[in-house]
C-alpha cells in the first residue's frame, strides 16, 4: 500500500503556467494516432495531386501605344498635345474585358456549347487520364429547338458507337433518340443541329452537351481571363488564361488578342474618316469664295486702273491675313472640340479665349484701315479675302491629303507583341504543395485532437491524485495484454474462459494482486471479520477481474476462499470458472436453497464459488433479509477469506447493503476512465450508510509520457508460488 503522504511529492504547478512536459507526454502517448493520421492524410494529398486535372496557363503581350492623329493632326501643336487620346492601362484592360471584343470570341469559337466527357464521380477523370484512356471531344457547332433558348438542366447525352469515334448517337435526358450522326458532318433531328470534329474513346463512352446564354459564356470569359500591365506606364499588357487544353486556351486568347487589334485600327479608321467628311464638306465652299474675292479685285483693280498698295497697306495686310488665318484655325478647331467638350471644359474655354483676343486685335486693325484713303482700303480689303480664301484653301488641301494618306495606312495604336503560347507545364495542381499542406494539416489535425482530448479528458492517471483526497491506494495493477487476448480469443473462438492468474502467473498484473494480497492481511487485522467487499463507482472498470483474480492468488497461499457474486443484477463470475449461473446466492436469500446446495467448488484448490442465481425481480430487498446476514455469519465462520464482487455503488444501493456486513470494503477505479469526482461521490455514497472505504485498488494502469507514470517488472519471491 502506497503512503498518503507521499502525495505531498507531487509536483505542483500554477494554474497560469504550461506544462511542457506533459504537453509533449500527451503528443508522445498519441504518437500512432498521429502517425497514422499524418500518414493517411499524406496519402489523400499524393492522390489528390494525382487524380487532379492539371491546368495549364496561356499568356499573350499586347503593345498599346500612346494615340495620336485624326482630330490631333487639325489642332496646333500646344492643343494637339492637350487633346491627345493617350488611353490608360486600365482603360484598355476594361475595354479588352468588354462584351464587344469577348462576344466575337464567344460566337466565332463556340463557346456556348460546353461539352466533356462523363467519368465516376471524384476520381474517374484522374484514373482514365492516368491511364492514357482519356476521352475527347469538339463541338464546332449545337443548335437547339427555338423553344430553347440555352439549354440549363435539359443536358444531352453523346454516346460513342463505335472505338474508332467515327459514329454517335444524341439523347436527351429522357433517353430519348435525337440524333444519330458521323463525325466532320452536319447531323440534324428534332429540331437539333450538331457539328462534331474531334471524338476520341472507347466504345460506349458517353459525353454530355450542353447549351449555355451567350452572356454567360461572356462571363465565364470575363473571370478566367487575367490581364495586367507589366510595369508602371510601359503600355505593354499580359493576357493570360488558364484551362485544361492547351490548343482551345491558345485558340482563345490569339482570337481575343486580334479583335482588341482589329477593333482599335477601325476605330482609328473611322476617326479619320469622319475628319475627312469634315473638311470635304467645307473645301467647295471655301473654293467658291476664293473665286468670288478674286474675280472682285480683278475688278477693281480694272477699274481703278491697278491701284498698287503702299508700304504701310502691304503692312497691314499681311498681319490682316495671318490674322484671319489663326481665327479660320480656331473656327476648325472649335468644331472638332465641340463634338468631345462642353464650353465649360477648360480646353474649350482656352479656346474661346484665344478667339476673343484675336478678334480684338482685328478691330483694332479695321480701325487703323479707315485711317488710309478709300482706294487703298477697297483695295486692302479685297487683297485681304483673296490671300486668307487661297491659304484657307490650301490649307484645306494639304489637310484633305494626309487624312486620305492616314485612312489608308491606319494600323492604330495597338501592336501585338507575342502570340498566345502554352506553358509546357502545368500551373495547377502545384501537387509538391497539395502533399506538404496536406500532411502538415493532418500532423496539426491529430496533434490538436490529441491535445484537445487530453483537456476534456478528467480520467486518474495517477495514483498521487486518489491519495491526494484523502484515499489510500492498496494497489497499482498495470494494464495486461494477456488478458486482452484471452478476452479477444473467448470472443472470437468461443472458447472456455481462463483466469489469467491460472493461464499467466508470471503476467504483473498477478503479481501486483499478490502486492494487494500482503496489504490486505496487515489491513484487516483490526476488521470485524474477514469478509472483503470489493466495488466501484461505475461499470466496466474491472472488478470482477480484480476478484476473481485476487481470490485465486489468496487460495493459492492455502487460504481457504470464497469468491460471492453478489452482483444478482448482471453478475458473470461464473464464466471465468466454467459454472453456472444458477442456484447461487438469490436463491440462498429467497429460501429456495440451503447454504449447502449453492456452494460451487471451482478447479482451483482452496477456492469455492457462490453464482448470482436467479435474477430476482428485488436484489436490493433479498439483500436486506436477516439470510443475508446468516449467511455472511456462516461464511465468515468456515472460510479464511471472504471476498464479495458487488455492482457499481453510482447505481444501485446494493453494495451500501452489503458493506454494512463486509469488515473490508475495497474500490476499484480504472486508469483514465473514472475521474477523481466519481470516486468522491462514491466514498460519499458509503459514508452516508456508515461504511468506511479502506481504500483504492487502481486498475489497469498504463505507462503514459504525459502522466510520468511507470511501473516495473518484479522478482517473484520464493513465497509468491
Amino acid at each position: 500500500m502506497q503512503n498518503p503522504k507521499q502525495s505531498s511529492n507531487m509536483s505542483s504547478t500554477s494554474p497560469d503556467e504550461i506544462d511542457l512536459g506533459k504537453l509533449f507526454g500527451i503528443l508522445l502517448d498519441a504518437k500512432w494516432v498521429i502517425i497514422l493520421t499524418t500518414f493517411v492524410f499524406a496519402c489523400g494529398g499524393i492522390a489528390f495531386a494525382l487524380l487532379s486535372t492539371p491546368i495549364y496557363k496561356a499568356d499573350a503581350l499586347i503593345q498599346v501605344e500612346q494615340k495620336s492623329g485624326g482630330m490631333s493632326s487639325l489642332l496646333s501643336e500646344g492643343l494637339g498635345d492637350m487633346f491627345a487620346q493617350e488611353s490608360s492601362a486600365t482603360t484598355e484592360i476594361e475595354l479588352i474585358k468588354s462584351r464587344m471584343v469577348l462576344g466575337q470570341t464567344v460566337d466565332k469559337l463556340n463557346l456556348t456549347t460546353v461539352a466533356q466527357p462523363k467519368y465516376f464521380p471524384l476520381v474517374g477523370k484522374g484514373l482514365a487520364r492516368l491511364s492514357g484512356k482519356q476521352a475527347w471531344i469538339e463541338v464546332g457547332r449545337l443548335e437547339v429547338p427555338e423553344q430553347f433558348h440555352y439549354l440549363d438542366d435539359k443536358t444531352l447525352i453523346l454516346t460513342q458507337v463505335d472505338s474508332e469515334g467515327s459514329q454517335y448517337t444524341l439523347h436527351d435526358a429522357y433517353d430519348r433518340v435525337l440524333i444519330e450522326g458521323r463525325v466532320g458532318e452536319l447531323a440534324t433531328g428534332e429540331g437539333y443541329k450538331l457539328f462534331v470534329t474531334q471524338l476520341k474513346g472507347e466504345q460506349g463512352q458517353q459525353f454530355s452537351l450542353s447549351k449555355i446564354a451567350r452572356i454567360d459564356a461572356i462571363a465565364s470569359l470575363q473571370k478566367s481571363l487575367s490581364i495586367s500591365e507589366r510595369g508602371k506606364q510601359t503600355g505593354i499588357l499580359q493576357l493570360s488564361i488558364e484551362g485544361e487544353n492547351k490548343p482551345q486556351i491558345e485558340r482563345v486568347l490569339n482570337d481575343i488578342s486580334q479583335n482588341y487589334f482589329l477593333q482599335n485600327v477601325e476605330r482609328q479608321s473611322a476617326e479619320a474618316e469622319k475628319s475627312l467628311e469634315f473638311l470635304k464638306g467645307h473645301l467647295p465652299d471655301i473654293k467658291t469664295s476664293l473665286t468670288v474675292a478674286e474675280d472682285t479685285l480683278n475688278t477693281y483693280r480694272q477699274k481703278n486702273e491697278s491701284v498698287d498698295l503702299g508700304l504701310e497697306a502691304q503692312s497691314t495686310l499681311k498681319v490682316m491675313v495671318e490674322l484671319e488665318a489663326q481665327l479660320n484655325e480656331l473656327t476648325f478647331k472649335e468644331s472638332e472640340v465641340s463634338q468631345r467638350f462642353t464650353k465649360d471644359h477648360p480646353a474649350y474655354r482656352s479656346l474661346l479665349e484665344k478667339r476673343e483676343t484675336l478678334l480684338k486685335e482685328k478691330e483694332r486693325l479695321n480701325r487703323q484701315i479707315q485711317k488710309l484713303p478709300k482706294t487703298q482700303r477697297e483695295v486692302l480689303r479685297m487683297t485681304r479675302d483673296v490671300e486668307v480664301n487661297q491659304q484657307i484653301y490650301v490649307q484645306l488641301l494639304n489637310k484633305v491629303q494626309e487624312l486620305s494618306i492616314l485612312k489608308a495606312g491606319t494600323v492604330g495604336n495597338v501592336r501585338i507583341v507575342d502570340m498566345a503560347q502554352s506553358y509546357t507545364h502545368p500551373v495547377k495542381p502545384k501537387k509538391p504543395l497539395i502533399v506538404v499542406l496536406a500532411t502538415l494539416l493532418g500532423g496539426m489535425l491529430s496533434v490538436a485532437f490529441a491535445l484537445v482530448k487530453a483537456a476534456f479528458h478528467k480520467g486518474l492517471e495517477s495514483a498521487d491524485e486518489i491519495e491526494a483526497i484523502g484515499m489510500p491506494v492498496y494497489a497499482n495493477i498495470p494494464k495486461s495484454e494477456t488478458q486482452l487476448q484471452l478476452d479477444l480469443r473467448k470472443k472470437r473462438k468461443n472458447q472456455v474462459a481462463e483466469l489469467l492468474s491460472e493461464s499467466n502467473p508470471a503476467d504483473l498484473s498477478i503479481e501486483a494482486l499478490r502486492g494487494l494480497r500482503t496489504s490486505l492481511h496487515f489491513a484487516m487485522m483490526e476488521a470485524k471479520n474477514n469478509v472483503v467487499m470489493i466495488s466501484g463507482p461505475a461499470p466496466g472498470i474491472g472488478k470482477s477481474f480484480v476478484s476473481t483474480n485476487f481470490a485465486a492468488v489468496a487460495a493459492k497461499t492455502g487460504q481457504k476462499v470464497l469468491l460471492v457474486d453478489a452482483d444478482m443484477r448482471k453478475g458473470y463470475l461464473q464464466k471465468n470458472f466454467n459454472l453456472k449461473w444458477d442456484d447461487g446466492l438469490s436463491d440462498l436469500l429467497s429460501g429456495k436453497m440451503q447454504i449447502e446446495q449453492v456452494i460451487k467448488h471451482s478447479n482451483i484448490d482452496n477456492l469455492d464459488v457462490l453464482t448470482r442465481g436467479h435474477v430476482p425481480p428485488n436484489p436490493s430487498e433479498l439483500l436486506m433479509h436477516p439470510r443475508f446476514g446468516e449467511f455472511v455469519e456462516w461464511a465468515s465462520q468456515n472460510y479464511d477469506l471472504v471476498i464479495m464482487d458487488t455492482p457499481p455503488v453510482l447505481a444501485v444501493t446494493d453494495p451500501s447493503i452489503v458493506g454494512a456486513h463486509a469488515g473490508t470494503t475495497l474500490m476499484v477505479a480504472r486508469f483514465g476512465q473514472n475521474t477523481l469526482k466519481e470516486l468522491e461521490v462514491a466514498q460519499g455514497r458509503f459514508e452516508q450508510s456508515g461504511i468506511d472505504v479502506k481504500g483504492v485498488i487502481f486498475n489497469a494502469v498504463e505507462k503514459k509520457a504525459s502522466s510520468g507514470y511507470g511501473y516495473y517488472n518484479y522478482a517473484y519471491a520464493s513465497d509468491s508460488k
